[in-house]
């Protein structure tokens, strides 16, 4: 979180935005004194959409062949 005087936010309010727009939360004081606070906007979570990813995994020819690992447990 970054405190900034209101003098300095009016100067670099377009830093700050940036900055806010990075996630970060930018407290504005007055006399030293809490007066506002920039936050980032909450995105609606999005629901995601049955069979977007397709295409996007591929499992290997070998897929379920034994693990060497693994042959004391299957034995």
């Amino acid at each position: 979180m970054t405190t900034v005087a209101i003098e300095k936010a009016q100067e670099n309010f377009s830093k700050l935005i940036g900055d806010v727009a990075s996630g970060e939360h930018v407290v504005i004081t007055r006399n030293q004194v809490p007066i506002a606070e920039l936050i980032p906007v909450a995105h609606p979570n999005l629901k995601p959409v049955f069979g977007s990813a397709k295409g996007m995994l591929t499992m290997s020819e070998d897929f379920d062949a034994p693990i060497d690992d693994f042959k004391g447990y299957t034995e």
